[in-house]
């Protein structure tokens, strides 16, 4: 028997976790030297507010206030 608890994601919570799970996969698979450096940075952008959503989803499982 497993201590964690059953933990169901809402619709709402499943589409962000597939949403940077999109992301993420895009950016492992982009060949990032042939990029110009105006995609870098949106994919930067990209990343970093897949990340910001990510830890926001954590805090709100975990009951946990929100991070910085």
């Amino acid at each position: 028997m497993s201590d964690t608890p059953d933990c169901r994601l809402t619709p709402e919570q499943e589409t962000r976790v597939v949403l940077a799970r999109a992301d993420l996969d895009a950016a492992r698979t982009a060949d990032l030297a042939s990029q110009e450096p105006a995609e870098l940075i949106i994919l930067v952008e990209r990343l970093r507010g897949s990340l910001d959503d990510a830890l926001a989803l954590v805090a709100d499982l975990t009951d946990s206030p929100d991070l910085p």
